[in-house]
């Protein structure tokens, strides 16, 4: 057996062992070592290759960004997805659809804050989906606001996704970070106006037809208005302080986050939203997630390694370039893969899987390995909604409660899946919207 089919049948089993629940990091782990084992015939040779890699990686400059960043989004719970919600509603209330579109604008700076979809949707859940319910909203479009614009956690600075990129590429992941902005005000844009423009086509969707009056919202004086836009003014500061940092030079990402995560714990216990349980609270969750990403990333480099040494990537390489496939044939091959994958894999597996593969194959026919990486990222973050595995679209049905499943959420999100789709071709089409910002980076 050769070693191009072995690491197939190895990846083909990976994936089998993960849809069977066998946690990502141990099926990545155990069968790198077997595909190395196999391929070097020396299971001496696979067992020190572990803890080599074990040893280099964890011991890396990048890894301290992970850790650092889950706590600043841990320590402030859910008191600034209500502050931001309520500011956003300020300024959108008399839209049509202004509710949805105040969930949208919330999760944008929520997400610079956490990075985090899961976040996101179990927060947002909560506190936009019972007024959209109380304003006529159809409960599935309510549902599918909050489910859909959590994904731009993923996209919007500091994503987990693009530092699993980042440390996997050796890409910069300060880069990363700034490519991610436009690209991510872009999605936010569409989300606004698919929303509006869906409030005008079926008016039912976003309760205009019943014509509800927020009389709480309409009694607010002038200066309560202002007040409620303005409280979450220390939040926007710290977001513009680390990633205007990292823009212009001043901070590495490791700085950057080390800087938000200290910011986030002044703020968080100047708003007297951060006591010493919550704080607790908040060291386990960084400790149970950095623990779980750096495992993972661990056995990716492991999965790499077999890749790299099996020939598989210079095989793909030179039969691709042999094909009539071009350039962005190849890559809409890549995209169309994971897309399949975010319909069974959540989306760390996916880029632990693919990325080893079409990184290479990519920068080599002379892709931008950023722009590359905001591509990839979107592509993935569209499995976080679709069935049957869209993690984004659980955390809002478990959130909830019984009154709804996981169907109807699924059914409500379509749109957004829409509309994503539509934000991954622009960036596929411009890769200016991903690269032009990083070109002017101190």
């Amino acid at each position: 057996m050769d070693n191009i089919t072995v690491v197939t049948l190895i990846t083909f089993l990976m994936v089998l062992m993960i849809l069977c629940g066998v946690y990502v990091s141990v099926a990545l782990g155990l069968m790198s070592v077997v595909g190395l084992w196999i391929i070097t015939g020396q299971p001496s040779t696979a067992i020190n290759l572990l803890a080599t890699t074990f040893f280099s990686s964890l011991q890396s400059y990048e890894f301290g960004v992970i850790p650092l960043f889950v706590l600043m989004g841990a320590v402030f719970g859910n008191g600034l997805s209500e502050e931001l919600f309520a500011a956003a509603n300020v300024l959108v209330r008399k839209v049509r659809g202004g509710l949805a579109m105040a969930t949208v604008m919330g999760n944008a700076v929520f997400a610079a804050i956490t990075g985090s979809s899961m976040a996101s949707a179990a927060a947002f859940s909560k506190i936009s989906y019972p007024p959209m319910l109380k304003m006529g909203y159809d409960k599935r479009f309510a549902l599918g606001s909050v489910a859909g614009s959590s994904i731009l956690g993923m996209l919007i600075p500091p994503s987990i996704l693009f530092i699993i990129y980042g440390i996997l590429t050796q890409v910069s992941i300060g880069k990363l970070f700034i490519a991610g902005v436009i690209p991510g005000l872009l999605m936010t844009v569409i989300f606004c106006l698919g929303i509006l423009l869906i409030g005008y086509w079926k008016p039912h969707l976003v309760g205009a037809h019943l014509k509800h009056h927020d009389e709480e919202a309409d009694a607010q004086s002038f200066s309560t208005k202002m007040s409620i836009l303005f409280k979450p003014w220390p939040v926007m500061l710290l977001i513009m302080v680390v990633i205007g940092g990292i823009y212009m030079g001043y901070f590495t990402p490791n700085e950057a986050a080390a800087v938000g995560a200290i910011g986030a714990i002044i703020i968080a216990v100047s708003k007297k939203q951060l006591d010493m349980p919550g704080f607790k609270k908040a060291v386990y969750e960084v400790g149970m997630t950095s623990g779980s990403i750096m495992l993972l990333l661990v056995c990716a480099q492991m999965y790499s390694r077999m890749v790299a040494l099996s020939g598989l990537v210079q095989g793909l390489d030179q039969w691709l370039r042999a094909s009539a496939w071009s350039g962005m044939g190849i890559l809409w091959a890549f995209i169309g893969i994971i897309l399949f994958l975010g319909c069974i894999l959540d989306s760390a597996s996916i880029l632990l899987l693919v990325v080893p593969i079409a990184f290479p194959i990519l920068t080599g026919m002379g892709f931008d390995p950023i722009w590359i990486g905001v591509v990839l990222v979107i592509a993935v973050e569209v499995g976080l909604v679709t069935p049957p595995f869209g993690m984004c679209v659980f955390t809002v049905a478990a959130s909830v409660g019984k009154s709804i499943t996981s169907t109807e959420v699924f059914a409500g999100v379509m749109p957004y899946v829409v509309m994503m789709l539509v934000c991954l071709c622009l960036v596929v089409e411009f890769p200016a919207l991903s690269t032009w910002l990083v070109k002017f980076m101190n």
